[in-house]
């Protein structure tokens, strides 16, 4: 048995990503831990909070639901505040974590990985997928933080584009604007595991999100056929490495 921990800046992050690897690592015998950089206090504040209810309470409440049906073992927080979006003033809110101190956080997240003797560890690319500026930060803190714990396999996770504006052709929706000239390229990915045996419970995964990803949303309105095309696949780059399949547990 190894050890998978994956990062992510957000609460639903790790089901749309990585959700069907971890369920294919604890189906085949594996330790699977998740960390999450934010409680994802910017999230969208559903109208059915309790009274006292605060949004990271909720959005926690989810993620371990959500981990529960992906099998992982242990989930832990970060800390950080959410940042929202690139040019939100959250962006330099005290205590968010695109502010916080790579290196400091990066410690944090190597104990982990050493506490855990980490085989393999999951981040984003340095564009974190699609620009977040808490992606970008968990892509710096990430690779800093193997680097410290010294954790053999690194595998950087991407959205590939091409299929995410197939789905919203082929699901009638509007596309949103380009990526832009920073997305990395779809060419420096060098890693595809096939999950489509994991998607009923991948999907069941983003319904535990559920005052982020409710059911009129992108992610479960889309039909069996294109959520499998979008979703069937998850994609990872490991530099220095050629290309493969699967992930090295």
């Amino acid at each position: 048995m190894a050890t998978l921990v994956t990062f992510h800046a957000h609460p639903d992050d790790e089901c749309i990503v990585t959700g069907g690897v971890m369920r294919k690592a604890f189906e085949e015998g594996h330790r699977v831990v998740l960390v999450v950089a934010t409680r994802g206090e910017a999230g969208e504040v559903p109208d059915d909070l309790a009274d006292g209810e605060e949004l990271w309470q909720r959005r926690v409440v989810e993620t371990h639901a959500s981990a529960d049906l992906l099998g992982v073992a242990r989930v832990e927080f970060l800390g950080y505040r959410d940042s929202g979006m690139m040019g939100d003033e959250l962006n330099g809110h005290p205590g968010s974590f695109w502010t916080a101190d790579v290196e400091e956080a990066a410690q944090k997240l190597a104990a982990i990985l050493v506490e855990e003797d980490a085989k393999v560890f999951t981040t984003y690319d340095s564009f974190g997928g699609y620009g977040h500026p808490d992606h970008i930060q968990a892509h710096r803190v990430g690779m800093r933080a193997a680097e410290l714990a010294g954790t053999p396999a690194v595998y950087q996770g991407m959205v590939r584009e091409s299929e995410f504006r197939e789905a919203f052709r082929r699901a009638g929706i509007e596309e949103p604007p380009p990526l832009g000239e920073d997305a990395v390229p779809e060419s420096e990915i060098n890693v595809g595991v096939d999950v489509a045996k994991y998607l009923e419970v991948k999907r069941a995964a983003m319904r535990a999100h559920a005052s982020q990803i409710p059911e009129q949303s992108f992610f479960l309105s889309l039909d069996e056929p294109t959520f499998a095309h979008a979703f069937g696949t998850e994609w990872f780059i490991r530099e220095g490495h050629g290309p493969a399949t699967e992930l090295d547990l």
